[in-house]
């Protein structure tokens, strides 16, 4: 499979399992799952004819490891703007974690904190890295240090996702700091 198929695909199961199931005519389950022959043949009749083989390389090739297939289901591992729980337990973070961002919502965030805004949870990364290359998504990244160990102990649920994404309901102001 070449890469540019890759990515097309890639696309297509972010925004039909995570956004708009419903454009193709899928229903995910309450935790985000549909089995996968439902998807693959959804997916045909809307005109991207896809093998279970081309499937498994993209959820394998995913450097953001994006989606789980799980036996005969298949679900993406955050990002959903459809109602979903991915019952993932509440963890323990590292004491610090990172998001990236833009200059142009600074204001909101420093008034604010960090919000969810059309999805579920807010993500947080890891490492300074994975932040810089997702705030570059939108511009010239900026990078939040988030002080998670201190949410932590304030109280604040922090969960990672199967693919190390860190996921809060909000981060307040006084969790955030801008590190040039």
């Amino acid at each position: 499979m070449d890469e540019r198929r890759t990515v097309t695909v890639s696309k297509y199961l972010s925004k039909h399992l995570r956004h708009q199931p419903e454009r193709i005519g899928l229903t995910l389950d309450e935790n985000g799952w549909v089995a996968v022959e439902k998807l693959l043949r959804a997916a045909a009749r809307h005109g991207l004819a896809l093998s279970r083989a081309e499937l498994d390389h993209v959820v394998a090739a995913n450097d953001k490891r994006r989606f789980t297939v799980e036996g005969d289901r298949i679900r993406a591992n955050q990002g959903h703007t459809v109602a979903v729980d991915l019952d993932l337990p509440p963890a323990e973070p590292p004491a610090y974690l990172y998001h990236g961002t833009v200059a142009r919502v600074m204001d909101a965030i420093r008034a604010e904190g960090l919000r969810p805004m059309a999805r579920h949870h807010v993500h947080l990364s890891p490492d300074r890295e994975t932040a810089t290359r997702v705030g570059a998504r939108r511009g010239r990244p900026l990078v939040l240090t988030v002080d998670a160990g201190a949410m932590h102990r304030a109280g604040h649920v922090l969960r990672v996702s199967t693919n190390g994404v860190w996921l809060a309901d909000a981060v307040p102001p006084r969790f955030l700091r801008l590190r040039d």
